[in-house]
């Protein structure tokens, strides 16, 4: 990981570090927001003033809400891999895309807009995968510590959960995020069995958790920050509203 980001700092400079940006800001205004609207909505639809959600009744909700987001992110994320995969190719095969909007117009322009949903299966199986691991397992971390510690509510709770919440995600969603590097990168079409079998005879099985320290470097922050905030939004809102 180090290597690969002083060979970036080398090449492109400071700036080469955010390649893809854009891509990535549209990505989660798009899979996020469906992933975590869903999400929450049914898991206050099944909650009541007596009882909440069993850990499986989350992972399913966390699954289909993750299915939903799968889709509608799928055109950002196929962008994003595209944009931050450009250095790494030969400069006459380099798309150079100026930014998001630019890469979704030449997309559907040179390649149709099937391109927006390449790997649209893959990806959704990972934001399933995603979404139950990080989402559902967040919420069991919290009600575990809740529960069997002497930690309340709070941010010490929210920082401790949303930290194992990251730790599982990244483990269960890296063989996932392999394969979905690999077939939005593609400049040849493969089905996916093809694709897993090349892999495995020029890898063999360690493909499975290539790239897990950068992985959990991104998905660790990313998911710590997103409950710390996600958890004080819902406590304004609450206020708000006059709930609590």
């Amino acid at each position: 990981m180090l290597g690969t980001f002083v060979h970036i700092l080398k090449d492109d400079g400071f700036i080469g570090l955010y390649r893809g940006l854009s891509a990535s800001l549209l990505r989660q205004l798009t899979y996020s927001t469906t992933r975590f609207g869903v999400y929450e909505e049914l898991k206050e639809t099944f909650t009541t003033a007596k009882t909440s959600p069993s850990f499986p009744s989350l992972i399913a909700m966390a699954s289909a809400s993750g299915w939903l987001g799968g889709v509608a992110g799928n055109p950002a994320d196929v962008l994003n891999v595209r944009m931050q995969h450009d250095a790494a190719l030969p400069p006459a095969e380099r798309r150079h895309y100026k930014n998001a909007v630019d890469g979704l117009f030449r997309m559907t322009r040179e390649e149709g807009w099937r391109s927006l949903f390449r790997g649209v299966w893959p990806n959704s199986m990972r934001a399933v995968l995603m979404t139950a691991s990080q989402l559902a397992s967040y919420d069991q971390f919290k009600r575990i510590l809740v529960t069997n510690t002497p930690l309340e509510d709070n941010l010490t709770t929210h920082f401790t959960a949303s930290f194992m919440a990251g730790f599982v995600a990244t483990t269960v969603c890296s063989p996932v995020d392999v394969i979905k590097t690999r077939i939005m990168s593609a400049r040849e079409k493969k089905g996916l069995l093809k694709l897993l079998t090349d892999i495995y005879r020029a890898e063999g099985i360690s493909w499975t958790f290539r790239g897990w320290v950068p992985s959990f470097v991104r998905l660790g922050p990313h998911t710590i920050a997103t409950f710390l905030f996600l958890e004080q939004h819902k406590k304004i809102y609450r206020h708000l509203k006059g709930v609590d």
